[in-house]
């Protein structure tokens, strides 16, 4: 719900728990941000914005504007005339100035939420959904500035988004626009982001926020394995269950930057958008930029109150995809048990065997095309190789159909290899610096898809295969980050929006795909997990989590990727053992157990591992039909993490009518001379009474307790016996 008080000129947005308030001040028509926290009953705090406290506003004192300036909690902050904090907005204009201030025109609130132009967002129609457009001027730099806030009338979120015109007669240069503000006091935060780097991201860092400037960001042309799109202001005290919590997340998948400041008077100023560095956009007369959504969620009930709202808000209001509400197809991928090293017959004895077990596709990797026998050649010659795929690709997709499967394959569509057809025939196709020789990464470059010719032809290659074939399931990856950035196709006055541009053909790429193959299930991948953001979801139901699959890894991967996404998102195989990027060698069972909490499939060579493990799979084929539209549907809690406490790892879903739930409990170091270990459960009824099953230890009888006493008193977990042992606890209700 969103209102608009016309005598105090105060909007006030409200979520079922929380209000947003924004007031306009002084003759002049200033932005102010007045309060972002717990529902209020009063439409009027414009007292927090301290307008009657010196320097007090321009109208009153204008000797001191520059004062006003530097210390008014601005709803969307410019630079450059007197706010030295970091504005979210830069402009330069023809004659090379800078500076800008933006005042209040008008606004509209309508029911339901405008689509983002060639933008992946939220979405909800006009009974779920109410949004505030405010219109904001500099009239002299010749800019509009339209705001837009979007409140959810079932969920804890509100949207921004910004969209910028070019209402003079002159062009200006956008040399930097972020997409949400809030400006508040300190109270002593922490800071929360996740950090990484390939095989290990999304790790959970909490830090105390401090003076000074503190991001997170990446300028790698992705939302990258190094950090990511998110950051979260944390009360000292807040745990999974209690506390206060700002938290923003940005629905885009190229360059960002997410960062808190605490300025000279402790107030806090946090902002997140585009990461400003080699970014340029030249807006003409007329002409319009839009930038990217960020979601907010504030909550005084901890991070599993955070985390259910992000869930909630994807599940329902981001993700399209016909998957999103039903089960994925269980898949091996034959990347780990071939590499390159394969041909249609050794596919097919795979399949053959993986159908037998109950497996329900075939996943073709890489090296299925060109002249692709290793990572150094071909890519963007997307033509099957018929010397390795004997009998041709429709042969192979219909003889893995014969056994009952589908079958997907693997695409790296953004990329070029110098040693390729595309390369030879295109080399002015490859992002690159003009006279500067490239920087290889793997051995291949980065397709310019600034340009439109090479999006449509790259485009045409990708879908004339899946039209050859009845391939159900594409992995669409991205294997290197950008560098030399420059483009041959664009003007030198444009080169600084090749980056965005880049970002924008890919979103376009993955639109068309989806329409002409609406029923295809499609997985991103970035080199693993470089590109797990909003904006992937927007286009692909789920996303590969990270190249390393081992088990233990992936505790806190998956813990750290499921603060904000939910698990039905998350790409999770059993991987073959000694694991292939740490050497680990953990209990195929527990790799199971620790896949279930994501999308569920093999990454090995079914037909060569021990018979023991084999014989596994069935009840793993069934243990995931029978949990996983619990998993998929069900609300997700964090128990116990690993990453803290380096011993164990423990994670609930329970089902919306609270009669169902799911624990996952992983021992990573077993310990000497110990009793069992109390973990207390969370998010169940307390008045209904559960059966408890160790779904996986028929040695441990079947108890009845009521909800109460698992949440108040807990459930006793006897230690397994080894390390990397997991237990998989079954509750119904009695």
């Amino acid at each position: 719900m969103i209102t608009y008080n016309q005598n105090k000129r105060v909007f006030k947005l409200d979520t079922p728990s929380t209000t947003y308030m924004i007031g306009i001040v002084d003759e002049e028509n200033f932005v102010g941000h007045i309060y972002y926290g717990k529902k209020l009953m009063d439409e009027d705090i414009s007292y927090l914005m301290r307008t009657n406290e010196p320097p007090f506003v321009p109208g009153k004192n204008n000797r001191e504007r520059c004062s006003f300036y530097d210390c008014f909690p601005f709803e969307y902050p410019t630079g450059g005339l007197g706010d030295y904090r970091e504005g979210c907005i830069g402009i330069r204009t023809a004659g090379g100035h800078v500076g800008s201030m933006l005042s209040y025109v008008s606004h509209e609130i309508m029911a339901g939420k405008p689509a983002l132009e060639g933008l992946p967002a939220t979405f909800g129609t006009k009974e779920e959904c109410t949004t505030l457009k405010l219109l904001c001027e500099d009239k002299y730099a010749g800019m509009q500035v339209e705001l837009f806030y979007t409140t959810f009338h079932d969920t804890d979120v509100i949207t921004r988004s910004v969209r910028v015109t070019n209402v003079g007669r002159e062009c200006f240069y956008l040399t930097k626009i972020f997409s949400a503000c809030i400006d508040m006091d300190n109270r002593d935060y922490d800071m929360v982001s996740l950090h990484g780097s390939w095989a290990r991201e999304r790790h959970i860092q909490r830090k105390t926020l401090g003076y000074g400037i503190q991001n997170v960001s990446s300028f790698r042309g992705e939302s990258s394995h190094q950090d990511h799109p998110f950051l979260a202001l944390a009360d000292k005290n807040t745990t999974q269950e209690n506390g206060e919590i700002y938290a923003m997340n940005f629905v885009y998948s190229g360059n960002f930057r997410a960062q808190a400041e605490v300025t000279q008077f402790d107030y806090v100023r946090m902002t997140m958008g585009i990461h400003p560095e080699n970014f340029c956009w030249k807006l003409e007369s007329g002409e319009c930029f839009q930038a990217p959504e960020v979601v907010m969620v504030y909550t005084d009930k901890g991070f599993d109150a955070m985390t259910a709202a992000f869930h909630k808000l994807y599940k329902k209001h981001l993700i399209r995809s016909e998957y999103k509400d039903k089960k994925r197809p269980i898949l091996i991928n034959n990347w780990e048990a071939t590499y390159f090293d394969f041909d249609t017959e050794k596919l097919l004895a795979i399949a053959r065997e993986a159908s037998k077990l109950g497996i329900e596709m075939l996943v073709m990797d890489d090296g299925w095309f060109g002249r692709r026998n290793a990572d150094d050649c071909a890519l963007g010659d997307w033509k099957v190789n018929e010397e390795k795929i004997n009998g041709g690709l429709a042969y192979l997709v219909s003889e893995v159909n014969k056994l009952g499967m589908k079958f997907g394959i693997w695409f790296e569509p953004e990329m070029i290899s110098p040693d390729s057809d595309l390369y030879r025939e295109h080399p002015d196709w490859a992002i690159a610096i003009p006279g500067r020789p490239g920087t290889e990464s793997r051995q291949q470059f980065v397709l310019d898809l600034s340009r439109q010719e090479v999006v449509d032809c790259v485009y045409e290659q990708v879908a004339s295969v899946l039209r050859s074939a009845n391939i159900e399931y594409v992995k669409w990856d991205m294997n290197r980050q950008l560098t030399d950035i420059g483009s041959y196709g664009l003007p030198a006055d444009r080169q600084g929006e090749l980056y965005h541009r880049y970002v924008l053909a890919v979103y376009q790429m993955q639109d068309r795909l989806t329409k002409e193959f609406p029923h295809l299930l499609l997985e991103n991948c970035s080199g693993g997990g470089a590109r797990f953001d909003p904006g992937m979801l927007y286009f692909s139901p789920q996303i590969w989590c990270s190249d390393d699959a081992d088990a233990i890894e992936r505790l806190e991967i998956q813990e750290g990727t499921a603060l904000i996404y939910p698990l039905s998102t998350m790409g999770a195989h059993v991987s073959d053992c000694p694991n292939h990027t740490v050497g680990r060698v953990t209990p195929f069972e527990t790799r199971g157990i620790v896949a279930l909490a994501g999308t569920f499939g093999y990454e090995l060579d079914v037909t060569k591992i021990p018979q023991e493990d084999r014989d596994m799979i069935p009840d793993q084929v069934a243990m995931y039909h029978k949990y996983n539209d619990l998993v998929r549907e069900g609300d997700y809690y964090r128990i116990a993490s690993y990453s803290k406490n380096h011993k164990y790892d423990c994670w609930q879903i329970v089902s919306a009518d609270r009669k169902q739930s799911l624990v996952t409990f992983v021992q990573v170091l077993n310990r000497a001379n110990f009793k069992s270990r109390r973990i207390l459960l969370k998010g169940l009824d307390a008045e209904k009474r559960y059966k408890v099953t160790f779904v996986n230890d028929d040695s441990i009888a079947d108890v009845v307790y009521s909800g109460d006493a698992l949440m108040k008193a807990g459930l006793l977990i006897p230690n397994p016996w080894g390390d990397f042992k997991a237990r998989l606890i079954s509750l119904n209700e009695a």
